[in-house]
């Protein structure tokens, strides 16, 4: 059976929305998948759009760009807004409710609201609201293994940051928990 996710990270610029897609992608990598991870965003960088395409597929991926994604994560109402009706039926999308007024209820879709900017503030891992998210995602989605998952957030956190490590571990298990 070929396992395949088309996921849409969405949010303004700053809110980690790139590094969260990464994550995935990293998994999918350490897993020996097929992966593509195309990100995009606005002029304005900071406080602009950004949002990137996931994909992770066991056979070779037609397009990196996803139109229909089958996961949707976001982090602010107007990539709500702007992607919500892609999502496909079957679908999930993970919504920072902390950020987010309007959870909105799609037909066939499984919505789930997590308070991650809350949750990251109160935990004291302020900006790693996104690696909760990812955490979320992966409790409902099992899109990869969780070894593979935290091998993926070592990865991903530079050397440079390295101190910053053991917080995004643990917002990964508060995500998932959540």
């Amino acid at each position: 059976m070929s396992r395949t996710m088309n996921a849409v990270l969405a949010g303004f610029g700053g809110q980690g929305i790139l590094f969260a897609g990464k994550i995935i992608a990293i998994s999918g990598l350490i897993e020996d998948r097929e992966v593509s991870w195309l990100p995009s965003y606005g002029p304005e960088m900071r406080g602009g759009t950004a949002n990137c395409s996931v994909c992770l597929a066991d056979d070779p991926i037609g397009s990196p760009l996803v139109l229909t994604p089958d996961v949707l994560v976001v982090m602010n109402q107007p990539s709500l807004d702007k992607f919500e009706g892609s999502v496909q039926e079957g679908g999930t999308v993970v919504v920072d409710s902390t950020l987010v007024q309007r959870i909105p209820e799609l037909p066939g879709v499984n919505v789930f609201a997590v308070p991650a900017t809350q949750l990251a503030e109160e935990n004291g891992y302020k900006g790693l609201a996104n690696v909760i998210l990812v955490g979320k995602l992966f409790a409902e989605t099992g899109f990869c293994s969780e070894e593979t998952l935290k091998a993926a957030v070592e990865k991903c956190v530079p050397a440079k940051k390295i101190a910053k490590l053991p917080a995004n571990l643990a917002a990964l298990e508060l995500g998932m928990k959540s």
